[in-house]
């Protein structure tokens, strides 16, 4: 089982920018699928972005050109830029990490986009 730690929400303006960090204790993490995704308040969770072992990046339709996922393999890390935020953004952002179809979710980090 990967433990998963999300941290770097917080509260801010729309237009502003937050940085959301997940640390993975995994082994061989450089071999993991890792993923963002959101709940906001009634919704289901849907897909933020994602990145695979490789690199290659996938975003939902609504974040496409405002944020961007990468990972360190080194640090064991993958994060989530923010930028032009938007009150509609407001949720609980939750790392997920898979690897073989085996998947683990972190806890959550609570973004607000409020003035």
């Amino acid at each position: 089982q990967v433990q998963l730690v999300e941290s770097g929400g917080g509260l801010v303006q729309p237009g502003g920018s937050l940085r959301l960090s997940c640390a993975a204790s995994a082994r061989l993490f450089s071999f993991f699928f890792m993923g963002w995704y959101c709940q906001g308040p009634g919704k289901q969770r849907e897909l933020v972005a994602t990145i695979t072992k490789d690199g290659r990046t996938n975003y939902g339709d609504s974040v496409k050109g405002r944020f961007t996922i990468s990972r360190d393999n080194a640090k064991n890390t993958v994060d989530l830029q923010m930028t032009n935020l938007k009150p509609e953004d407001t949720a609980v952002y939750y790392c997920y990490a898979d690897r073989g179809g085996s998947g683990s979710w972190g806890q959550g980090t609570q973004v607000t986009v409020s003035t």
